[in-house]
């Protein structure tokens, strides 16, 4: 690799500016392409056009010291590169499949100027795709339009993201692994150098591969964490008919076995966002298409296509008919510490809410903007938490924000009408909020709960014997 590499980034989204601003403010000179003008003129002017902790910070920096620049002219941005980066977007179409037309208007471009570069070039996909993808429509249609060969004129690999939004800096600068899909050895050998010369003394593990192999590991990697979610939100669901049942004492019981593991056995009222809704269907679409059916990924899906209205039956069992109610949504993001609002659980929530006759009042503390292209006029958008929850007859818990996290029983005492909560994603304790107000959760049996760290004595005899047995009467409800 020569001493001053230089990158390119086809594509202005969560994946393709993060990357790059981390990229240059490890001191590597970063052009970033995009056809979206507004999109370059906020990159120049240091601005994210999206909410991603921490990025704008970088981003300032790097524009600041002249480390990073967008473009709309992608021939520039190939010809100052020595290695380019797709990043665009692969938005899901109508029957599941993912449209590639972002990727292949990419590969034509990038081709298109290697026409007018006489050295070697590294071409790295990052955008999700399908397997056979890198290798058949990018590499065919970049050796279409530059007139060179793979493995002889450019070099290409598969290096698939696992970023997560709200954590997109952290999860670059300290990945879990690198996935390296490569066409040649040259090619990974380049790729994986760039990342050593960027992570220095901290380089984490390096799977190289192939790009079939690589473009399966995210498809699968997202299908196995959603499956975690949609198997835990199946046992709530269960635990909500059972009298003293809770699913985080579930989740915790199985989450201590090593062989399972804590991370993402968490209840709630399903999961949303840009990948796992999108990646799932995508992967459960091109296994038919290849004659391959995946039970375990579509059951996945069909829990979580019905998992968001069970918050719906939980305000009922407060408020009963909804129609005329006025209703507190607290969270419209797919996510805390975003404003994505893509496939977001509360679009079909509040969509319900809305067919039901309830008057809707939603609070976000970023996504507020995004929901009213959504829902218009057809919603109120409160300005904080106070306006959002007074005179509310019904308060649902949809995103978990810190913010959120913070509120105690009198707050929502305090303000609403009718003090009644149903928590769909668990962020409060049970027996604190009952005992105050009307309170329900998802995965939360009928309330009887019972504290063994808080206990009166009472003695039985039994025959010979004396047992001390401790109760907690105060703790039935």
């Amino acid at each position: 690799m020569e001493d001053k590499v230089s990158l390119s980034f086809f594509g202005l989204g969560y994946v393709g500016l993060t990357t790059a601003a981390c990229f240059a403010s490890k001191g590597f000179k970063v052009v970033c392409f995009d056809v979206d003008e507004s999109k370059v003129e906020a990159v120049n002017g240091g601005r994210i056009p999206f909410f991603e902790p921490k990025l704008e910070e970088l981003l300032k920096y790097s524009v600041e010291r002249g480390l990073l620049k967008a473009t709309k002219d992608y021939r520039e941005a190939v010809l100052d590169s020595s290695i380019t980066f797709v990043t665009v977007g692969t938005p899901a179409k109508d029957d599941g499949s993912i449209d590639l037309t972002y990727v292949r208007d990419a590969s034509r471009m990038v081709g298109e100027s290697l026409r007018f570069k006489d050295r070697w070039h590294l071409i790295v996909v990052k955008s999700t795709v399908v397997p056979e993808t890198t290798e058949n429509l990018v590499c065919e249609t970049v050796e279409e339009f530059s007139g060179k060969i793979v493995g002889k004129d450019f070099g290409l690999c598969m290096n698939p993201e696992f970023l997560r939004e709200g954590n997109a800096v952290e999860d670059t600068f300290k990945p879990d692994r690198i996935i390296i899909g490569e066409i040649d050895k040259r090619s990974g050998d380049v790729l994986e150098e760039l990342y050593r010369r960027f992570y220095e003394n901290s380089m984490p593990p390096v799977i190289r591969t192939t790009p079939v192999n690589a473009e399966l590991i995210k498809y699968a990697n997202n299908a196995f964490l959603a499956m975690k979610v949609s198997f835990i939100n199946m046992v709530a669901n269960l635990c909500q008919k059972l009298p003293g049942s809770d699913v985080e004492v579930i989740a915790e019981g199985i989450g201590l076995d090593k062989r399972i593991g804590q991370l993402f056995l968490k209840a709630g009222i399903g999961w949303g966002g840009s990948c796992w809704p999108k990646d799932l269907k995508a992967l459960y679409n091109f296994s038919i298409k290849n004659g391959v059916e995946l039970p375990l990924v579509e059951a996945t899906l069909k829990v979580n296509e019905t998992q968001a209205y069970k918050i719906i039956e939980l305000a009922k069992e407060h408020a009963g008919e909804l129609k005329g109610k006025r209703v507190s949504v607290l969270g419209l993001a797919f996510k805390p510490e975003t404003d994505d609002m893509r496939y977001a659980v509360s679009i079909k929530v509040i969509n319900r809410l809305i067919e039901e006759g309830a008057k809707v009042i939603a609070y976000d503390p970023r996504a507020v903007e995004n929901a009213r292209k959504i829902f218009g006029e057809k919603i109120e958008y409160a300005r904080n938490v106070e306006e959002c929850l007074k005179d509310s007859e019904c308060a649902l818990i949809l995103t978990e924000w810190s913010e959120f996290k913070k509120l105690v029983p009198e707050d929502f005492i305090r303000l609403m009408k009718v003090p009644a909560v149903s928590d769909g994603r668990r962020i409060y304790d049970p027996q604190k909020f009952s005992k105050k107000l009307r309170f329900n959760a998802i995965g939360l049996g009928e309330r009887r709960y019972y504290n063994p760290a808080v206990a009166v004595n009472a003695i039985i005899e039994e025959g010979e014997s004396i047992l001390l047995v401790k109760w907690d009467i105060e703790q039935f409800i």
